[in-house]
Formats: structure tokens, C-alpha cells, sequence
């Protein structure tokens, strides 16, 4: 069932409707039917798989809070959380790895072995990748660790934990929530607010208008230059890069709204998941701006534990480029997104490592680094920077992805801004003028943002025609952007 679909349309008023007329005692379980119900919808079967990963991770985090509790000797107790954390972690990323990873592991022994002169020929099983699994796994292995850290308690109430993993708003795409935020908030059953309740439908409201007016939009022409790559070149190739950028920001963005939106109106609190990172002015600034649970979880349970950046300079850079290389193999089973990780992770030690000499150039020249044009620049460089590792992730080859970058380079063709050329890239003039103006309000909501302002509390300082007038030229972009829908959201594919 996507957001953007006529049944969650039906779905989430009733559910909304259902929740608050209930009593109290009945709220979370009636939350955990819909929310298997929504994921059901998919596929019914691998309803199991979240079930069982539910039921593992939920029986791991009280069999550690009881060795903790009850065993006197502190060595003995340690050595038993640790077999019995690293079993659970082995079952949830044996399912893990089986549904998303073991193709593309019997892919690299395959093409292993030719190099050795033998031929495998090992035909990939069938296997469909259950739409969410990396991401309630996760959630649920944060948990865990959290445990067997101290830093939460172990939940005792199987309904209200098989409901944190599962809350249907972000249970496919995120944010990955923390046990300390997501899952204390079902400790009260929450009663009907209807400034909540607008609010939330507020922001519903700014994430479809992220997803089917930009992110869509975008998607038509980012899809008709990258199917057929080699019919295109250089600025045809970049605009499509610079328009992939943005599509993925607003698609995922967008459904982080939506989620957020729609928990809000639950009188539930989801953290932010994003805070323009296109603003940024580092690589390393801007993955503390994009997909913030992510990029978090990463550090608290990857980067952190192998030693952060407590340690030598040879072995930070290690810590960070191991970190990086994981998230692009999160992201999904193809060299291309591992690629697509390493390049950041090479971005960030390449940053730290030109900093004395940036620093140094800067007091020679007496840059002022507060400067409007200095922090420009800085957001240009890093938005490029990025955009240039974008291609790997979008290209479908490392052959396409090096084809495409190559090829951007040849900048002969920039006058087809001014005959007209962009309109043959898959967008005609009424959907292209859209855009344009949806990207005008998505530049001014975020340079609103990035001077500390609150747009939904600003809008609603103004006066009743004013606000209207947004609300509904919103409402009215996102019917005429319609005929695009269908569309599922770019990060329900890992």
C-alpha cells in the first residue's frame, strides 16, 4: 500500500478514526493490526519474516536484561550478553542477507572463481526482497544493542514492541526510530488534539506535495535520459544528474513527511530525518543533514564501536571509510552502491585531510569564511561533490555510471536552454513550468528554514486569504501532478 494510493486514501482515515474512538487499553493493539495489515498488503507471507525478526530481537533484549539482573558474576554475565546479543544479531542479518545479499554474494563468487579460469555458472534463485526489511531490522537491532548497552530498558509488553517495529507510517522507509523515542511515546495511549491533528495533515500535506509535484516530476525526465544514456550528452547528462538530486531528496523527504504527518495525527512524535542538506557546506555536514536516523544508527553502531575517531588519524580514516562502504551495501546488493558509499566515505577523509591546508589559504587571503559568497561556494562545491556521487547510485552499471560521468563533462551543447532543448528530455512545457515554480516554493520553504524559521508556525501567523491561498495552490499543483502518480518511493527498494 503506497501513500500515494487510493487505498491508504481510505486506509488512514479509518484507522485515524478507529484509533481515537477506541479506548484506551485497545489503541496499540488495534496500531499493530492495521500496521501488519498495510504491510500485508505487499506480500502476505513475509509478514513472517517481520514477525519473527519482531520475536527474536524481543526475546534477545529480555534474556539480556535477565543475565544483567540476575547473574552475580560480572565477567560471566558479560561474556553471556555478548553470545547471546551476537546470536540475535546473526539471526536478523541471516535474513537479512538471505532476501537481499545472497544473489549478489553468489554473483562475487561466480565472477571470483572465472578469475581463477573456473566457470560456476550458478543460476540466482528466485527471491523477491521483502519491501522495508533493512529498514525494521535495523530498528529492531538498535534496540537490542540499546539493551544490552544499559541505555533502555527491555520491553515487557510483546503487543507494544511488535508495534514499534511495525508503526505503519514509517515501517518501509523510515526514519529508523530509537527505543527512546518511538517506543516510551506507546506507553500512554494519546487522546484526540485538533491542533495535533491539523498540524499533521499539514505536514501530509507538504510531503505529497514533495513526492507527486517535484520528486515525480523529476523522475520523468532523470528516467528518460538515464534509459537511454548513450542518445545523450554532456549538459542534457548533467541536468539529469542535477534533477536525479533533487528527485531523490524530494521522494525521500517526501515520504518521511507523509510519515511524520501521518504519526502526528496519532499524536505521535517521529524525529526529522532531514534538515537541508543541500545547504550544506561539507560532505561530512551534509550526512549530518540527510537521512539523520540512518546516518546516526551508523555512527552509533558501526563508526563509534570500531573507535570513532578516538584513536590514530590512519585508523579514524579506516573507521570511516568501513562505516561508508556499509552504508552504500546497505543501500543495496550491487557494487555500484558500495562504490557510491566509499566515494563519501573518500570525501570525508580527503576533507580532513585538506583542512590544515585550507585553513592556511584562507589566512593568507583573509577569507572571511562568514562571507555570503564563501559559504556559496562551499554549498556549490559540496552539492556538486555529491551530485557526482549520485551517479553511481542511480546509473544501473559501473559501465553506465563512468559512461555518464564522462560524458558530463562535454559542455558544448549549453545552449539548449535557450532553444528549447529541455523540453525533449521527457517533460513538456506545462509539467516543466510546474516544476519550476514547485522548486521556487521547496527553495524559499528551505531558506526559510535555514534562517531558524518555522514556516508552519509563520504561515500560521498570517492572515486566513494568505494562508488559503498556499494551502490550496498546493492542493490544486498536487491534482494536476496526478497523472504521474503510481510511482512507488525510490527507498522502499531497500
Amino acid at each position: 500500500m503506497l501513500f500515494n494510493s487510493g487505498e491508504f486514501l481510505i486506509f488512514f482515515p479509518l484507522v485515524v478514526l478507529a484509533y481515537y474512538v477506541l479506548p484506551g487499553k485497545l489503541k496499540n493493539s488495534w496500531l499493530l493490526i492495521a500496521s501488519y495489515y498495510f504491510y500485508m498488503s505487499w506480500n502476505a507471507e513475509y509478514a513472517l519474516l517481520l514477525l519473527t525478526s519482531t520475536l527474536v530481537t524481543y526475546a534477545g533484549a529480555l534474556l539480556l536484561e535477565r543475565i544483567r539482573q540476575k547473574d552475580e558474576d560480572p565477567g560471566h554475565a558479560g561474556h553471556l550478553s555478548r553470545v547471546v546479543l551476537t546470536a540475535v544479531l546473526a539471526a536478523n542479518l541471516a535474513i537479512l542477507f538471505y532476501f537481499k545479499y545472497f544473489n549478489f554474494a553468489l554473483d562475487i563468487a561466480e565472477n571470483t572463481a572465472h578469475l581463477f579460469g573456473i566457470e560456476l555458472n550458478i543460476q540466482p534463485f528466485d527471491i523477491l526482497l521483502p519491501v522495508g526489511i533493512s529498514f525494521y531490522i535495523f530498528q529492531a537491532l538498535g534496540y537490542l544493542i540499546d539493551v544490552y548497552r544499559g541505555d533502555t530498558r527491555a520491553e515487557r509488553n510483546l503487543l507494544k514492541y511488535a508495534l514499534f517495529v511495525s508503526f505503519f507510517p514509517q515501517l518501509v522507509a523510515g526514519p529508523i526510530e530509537r527505543s527512546g523515542n518511538l517506543l516510551r511515546q506507546l506507553d500512554t495511549p494519546k487522546k484526540f488534539d485538533i491542533p495535533g491533528v491539523r498540524d499533521g495533515l499539514l505536514i501530509m500535506l507538504w510531503g505529497y506535495f514533495l513526492k507527486l509535484v517535484i520528486a515525480d516530476r523529476c523522475a520523468v525526465l532523470v528516467n528518460t535520459v538515464y534509459d537511454a544514456y548513450e542518445d545523450y550528452r554532456g549538459f542534457q547528462l548533467v541536468l539529469a544528474n542535477v534533477f536525479f538530486a533533487i528527485q531523490i531528496y524530494c521522494d525521500f523527504m517526501g515520504y518521511s513527511t507523509i510519515a511524520k504527518g501521518a504519526a502526528k495525527v496519532l499524536g505521535i512524535r517521529l524525529m526529522d530525518n532531514f534538515e537541508q542538506p543541500y545547504f550544506a557546506e561539507s560532505v561530512r555536514e551534509f550526512w549530518r543533514r540527510w537521512h539523520i536516523s540512518l546516518s546516526t544508527w551508523f555512527r552509533d553502531y558501526v563508526y563509534i564501536p570500531l573507535g570513532g575517531s578516538r584513536c590514530s588519524r590512519l585508523k579514524k580514516y579506516r573507521n570511516v571509510f568501513v562505516t561508508f562502504a556499509v552504508s552504500g551495501l546497505w543501500h543495496g546488493a550491487s557494487m555500484n552502491f558500495v562504490l557510491w558509499g566509499v566515494i563519501h566515505g573518500l570525501y570525508q577523509i580527503a576533507e580532513d585531510l585538506l583542512s590544515p591546508v585550507r585553513a592556511k589559504l584562507s589566512a593568507r587571503f583573509q577569507v572571511d569564511d562568514t562571507s555570503f559568497s564563501w559559504r556559496f561556494f562551499r554549498i556549490l562545491k559540496t552539492f556538486v561533490l555529491v551530485d557526482i556521487a549520485w551517479i553511481f547510485f542511480r546509473a544501473r552499471s559501473l559501465h553506465s555510471a563512468l559512461y555518464i560521468l564522462r560524458s558530463s563533462f562535454d559542455l558544448s551543447n549549453i545552449g539548449m536552454l535557450l532553444n528549447d532543448g529541455i523540453y525533449e528530455l521527457g517533460l513538456n512545457t506545462r509539467n516543466m513550468n510546474l516544476l519550476v515554480i514547485a522548486l521556487a516554493a521547496l527553495v524559499t520553504a528551505g531558506c526559510m528554514r535555514k534562517r531558524g524559521v518555522d514556516v508552519r508556525k509563520w504561515l500560521s501567523g498570517q492572515n486566513l486569504a494568505f494562508r488559503y491561498m498556499i494551502y490550496w495552490g498546493a492542493v490544486i499543483m498536487i491534482i494536476l501532478s496526478l497523472d504521474l502518480s503510481g510511482m512507488e518511493f525510490i527507498y522502499f527498494q531497500f
